[in-house]
C-alpha cells in the first residue's frame, strides 16, 4: 500500500495579524521559512497554501523527506479560530 504524502491541507497554520507590518501573517510551524502575508486573513491563506505546496514538492525533488504535520484537524481549526479572535 502506498504511503500518502502530506499536502498543504494537512499542515497547521498561524494565522495573525501583524501591527508592526498592518497586514495578515500565515505561518506554518511544520516547515522552516515557510510564511506568507496578505491584506486580509484569506489572502494570507491562500497564499501560503501555494507556499506548502512548492516547500513540499522542493523537499520531494531534493530527495529530502516529507515532514509531517504535527497536529490534526480539530487543532488546525481552534489554532485559527484563536489567532483570528485575538
Amino acid at each position: 500500500m502506498a504511503k500518502l504524502q502530506p499536502t498543504a491541507y494537512d499542515f497547521p497554520i498561524l494565522l495573525f495579524f501583524s501591527q508592526t507590518d498592518q497586514c495578515w501573517i500565515a505561518d506554518v510551524p511544520d516547515l522552516k521559512h515557510c510564511s506568507t502575508f496578505g491584506d486580509s486573513p484569506e489572502e494570507a491563506v491562500r497564499e501560503v497554501r501555494i507556499a506548502i505546496d512548492l516547500s513540499l514538492e522542493g523537499l520531494h525533488q531534493l530527495g529530502r523527506p516529507l515532514p509531517r504535520p504535527r497536529f490534526g484537524a480539530t487543532t488546525r481549526r481552534a489554532i485559527m479560530t484563536a489567532r483570528i479572535a485575538a
